[in-house]
């Protein structure tokens, strides 16, 4: 494995019951199994975004979440960086791409690290939460002797690239990822440049 494609999404981005299918076995909130039905479990080792379904009845089913869903401002994602950048810092992680979006956060993570890819997932999340929280600017910000429920969803997409071009064409879908969705460019300085391989 020469690198990771990793997307953790906020609270509420991508519902246990989506009918594009999830990772998930179970729905925890009662009013949303009522609504749009019991877990859609997919074992996919690919995206499930572009299956074809219909938005509105996604929508409608986020309103019977228990706590409405996280949308981060522009404030709140630079703050969510710089939680990654400090973890990218202090843990020898190579990031070769990172998109932050308003409800999920994009990576492309080096495969050289020891520590498996959904450990290093954990971490960046870890490291953007504790960012949020000493900026003040956590999404479900508690008084200081309560601490916060998470802002991000428990598991994680990932999909391993084991060649150059695997790697260059999940870098360009990162990369794209915010102009794709009316948002503007992002550079982020706690990205390393894939280096291209000697032909």
């Amino acid at each position: 494995m020469l690198a990771f494609h990793g997307i953790f999404g906020a609270y509420g981005f991508w519902l246990p019951n989506d009918p594009r299918g999830s990772w998930s076995d179970f729905v925890h909130a009662d009013q949303l199994y009522r609504h749009a039905g019991p877990a859609t479990k997919t074992n996919a080792p690919h995206s499930l975004a572009h299956r074809a379904h219909d938005p509105r009845q996604r929508r409608a089913a986020k309103q019977h979440l228990k706590h409405p869903p996280v949308r981060l401002t522009g404030q709140q994602a630079r703050a969510a960086a710089q939680g990654i950048a400090h973890v990218v810092d202090t843990s020898g992680y190579t990031l070769h791409a990172l998109a932050i979006m308003p409800d999920h956060v994009h990576v492309v993570v080096a495969g050289h690290h020891p520590d498996h890819a959904g450990r290093v997932l954990g971490h960046l999340k870890r490291g953007a939460t504790e960012q949020l929280l000493a900026q003040g600017l956590h999404p479900f910000q508690q008084p200081a002797s309560t601490p916060a429920r998470s802002c991000w969803a428990d598991r994680a997409w990932k999909v391993f690239l084991d060649t150059p071009p695997d790697v260059e064409r999940a870098i360009r879908y990162v990369e794209r990822n915010p102009t794709d969705a009316g948002l503007k460019p992002q550079r982020w300085s706690c990205v390393t440049p894939y280096p291209r391989p000697c032909i």
